[in-house]
């Protein structure tokens, strides 16, 4: 190869020098690129907004008697009938044949102690009664005896037949007769007395129910020692308690400063915590005529209007106190939302549903106003919490925190 040839060779530098530094620029163009359109999906996601600090309200059930309530109050579920059984003697309880929540009839006999001292007593009275009325009949027969007897010793006196003594004999005969039956009677209705003793003291051995009920609670059992009073130690006054069911009521405290929002025959709505799904209508029955000073308030009895048999004595309650009677339709219940958690969009409505750290815009529909709170047909279930402050500063997916209100 010649020296020209040589001269010609070259080595192209700037291919070598300056290609590396292109791709590495369009490299970081690039990166940026798209780190800049990740920051911008997170930014109209709302991850990198600061939380709007929001109130929030729930979508609750309601009950339209809610929004003509003049007044709320709780109290209890009383039998205004209880009785607590006892004996009206001393003796071993020996039979009990009903227990809590056995159903009880008018004179049904419940219980028995022992009474065997008793029946032999009505067995002796029985027999005094039979013997005195035996006598009776004895003494009955000398009468008639000593009647025929004196006729016709008078009529042979009046003839000059027999003599005056053979005649006062026959009288004397004849009025002691008389005075035996009379003491024979008197002895029959001591005798029957005493009888009747003894059967009342044989019958109060019984324990019977003075009222048809349910059997709230068993207070002793077989072989226990039963006192009219319970004084005597290891004894016990009381065997059953029981509860005519038919007369509940619920008797709740209202304040004094409320006492004339309440009237004798108000239309009442009673729901029962142990029965969250009905509401029982009811009326104010009574008020006492008396304050609890300690409390300010005064007692008002509320009458139930339907019966349930799972309202129990002494059951909570609460009772709102209406401003007219409840109809068919007023016991119906609905989906109800605050009206300040209401979006309008032109003709659609949505609210700002709260799900976690964010909120979701969501499609409802609205139905009857009812005060504050609108139906709610669809989009959101109770329960549910929504947004009601400050809604323009919210869209959707936005994040959020709530505040304390």
């Amino acid at each position: 190869m010649s020296t020209e040839d040589l001269s010609k060779l070259k080595i192209d530098k700037s291919a070598k020098a300056y290609g590396p530094k292109r791709g590495k620029r369009l490299f970081y163009i690039i990166s940026v690129v798209l780190v800049l359109a990740i920051l911008g999906v997170l930014y109209v996601q709302g991850y990198l907004t600061p939380a709007e600090t929001i109130d929030v309200v729930t979508v609750t059930e309601m009950h339209p008697s809610q929004t003509f309530t003049i007044l709320n109050s709780s109290g209890y579920v009383v039998a205004q009938r209880k009785a607590a059984l006892a004996a009206k003697i001393t003796g071993r309880l020996v039979s009990l044949t009903v227990g809590e929540g056995n159903l009880v009839r008018k004179g049904q006999v419940v219980a028995r102690l022992e009474n065997e001292d008793t029946q032999a007593n009505v067995s002796q009275a029985q027999a005094n009664l039979n013997m005195t009325a035996a006598n009776y009949e004895q003494v009955k027969e000398e009468l008639d005896l000593a009647v025929i007897s004196y006729g016709r010793y008078k009529a042979l006196f009046d003839k000059g037949s027999v003599s005056k003594a053979e005649f006062d004999n026959a009288e004397s005969r004849y009025k002691r007769a008389q005075f035996a039956v009379n003491s024979s009677a008197a002895a029959i209705k001591a005798a029957a007395a005493m009888a009747e003793a003894a059967r009342v003291a044989h019958e109060n051995s019984f324990i019977k129910v003075p009222f048809d009920g349910v059997v709230l609670t068993k207070n002793a059992d077989i072989g226990d020692i039963i006192t009219p009073l319970g004084a005597a130690a290891n004894s016990k006054a009381a065997v059953i308690t029981i509860a005519d069911m038919g007369s509940l009521e619920v008797e709740t405290d209202v304040s004094e400063a409320n006492l004339s929002s309440v009237k004798v025959a108000q239309p009442c709505e009673i729901q029962i915590d142990a029965i969250p799904d009905k509401r029982f209508r009811g009326i104010v029955q009574t008020i006492v005529p008396t304050a609890d000073r300690s409390k300010a308030s005064v007692m008002v009895k509320v009458k139930f209007l339907e019966k349930d048999a799972r309202i129990l004595p002494e059951m909570s309650a609460k009772v709102a106190f209406l401003s007219r009677p409840i109809t068919p339709d007023d016991q119906k219940p609905f989906i109800a939302i605050n009206k300040a958690a209401i979006i309008n969009r032109g003709k659609n409505k949505a609210a700002f549903l709260v799900q976690g750290k964010q909120v979701l815009e969501t499609p409802i529909k609205t139905g009857r106003d009812w005060g504050d709170m609108v139906e709610l047909l669809d989009g959101l279930k109770p329960g549910d919490k929504v947004a009601v402050n400050p809604l323009s500063k919210l869209k959707n997916r936005s994040k959020v925190e709530i505040g304390e209100r």
